[in-house]
């Protein structure tokens, strides 16, 4: 089943985030542990990690977007012939 990757909470009283930048595109395959994308606060740069295994099949927030709620759906990782729209 498709997994959606949300928008991470930094800190505590994180409430929204700009996503800076992707490091994957759509279709490249993805493991646990891979960084996908650099989400900004107004403190800090942090990573965004893969939590699971397959293909990023659907980035649903464009690089330099800002105002992200924290645990909106930004990407869909899809499994082998999985379809992302079912995530």
């Amino acid at each position: 089943m498709p997994v959606n990757v949300l928008m991470p909470a930094l800190s505590p009283t994180m409430e929204h985030g700009k996503l800076a930048k992707w490091l994957k595109k759509e279709g490249e395959q993805v493991k646990s542990g891979d960084v996908l994308a650099e989400i900004e606060t107004d403190k800090a740069t942090m990573e965004v990690e893969a939590v699971d295994e397959g293909v990023l099949a659907k980035i649903l927030v464009s690089d330099g977007t800002d105002n992200i709620a924290v645990n909106t759906p930004i990407a869909v990782i899809a499994g082998e012939g999985e379809d992302a729209s079912a995530a």
